[in-house]
């Protein structure tokens, strides 16, 4: 949500402490991560390594996935305030940087796919038995959520 600035600028409802609280909440969770213990709400969750696509910084990002039937991962775009989070913006900017750390292991190098068709309707059906919760948000939404999957390289 924007609000108009008296001088036609725009301001994010998400200020400084918003940013600096995720950034520690994230923090906090990778170590737990790193420790072994890789599950938040009941979701399986591991740290997804990107390159930011404008800052070129190294990001890392905690997130849940889901176990696909060929060996890979799956992962749920949900969120963002444009359609898209902000790390799978960078993932798709630069995808053959992409890593993920599974708890207690070294980061695995990915390839990145977003799922199409019947392949992402098979897929989000699997996520939705498995945590009912993301077909609740995505009813919410007005945009399709983007189902990525991950492969090892």
């Amino acid at each position: 949500m924007t609000t108009n600035q008296p001088s036609g600028k725009t301001k994010s409802s998400h200020g400084g402490f918003s940013r600096w609280m995720q950034h520690r909440m994230n923090a906090r969770m990778n170590r737990k991560i790193r420790k072994g213990n890789g599950t938040f709400m009941g979701m399986d969750v591991l740290i997804l390594n990107t390159v930011g696509r404008r800052s070129g910084e190294p990001r890392q990002t905690p997130i849940s996935w889901f176990a696909d039937s060929d060996g890979s991962w799956l992962l749920v775009a949900s969120g963002g305030k444009n359609g898209h989070p902000d790390w799978h913006l960078n993932l798709m900017g630069h995808p053959e940087q992409a890593s993920i750390e599974l708890p207690g292991e070294a980061a695995v190098p990915v390839a990145p796919r977003v799922l199409t068709g019947a392949e992402r309707a098979r897929a989000w059906e699997s996520i939705t038995a498995a945590q009912p919760r993301y077909g609740k948000y995505q009813a919410k939404s007005d945009h399709e959520y983007a189902v990525v999957r991950l492969s090892p390289r």
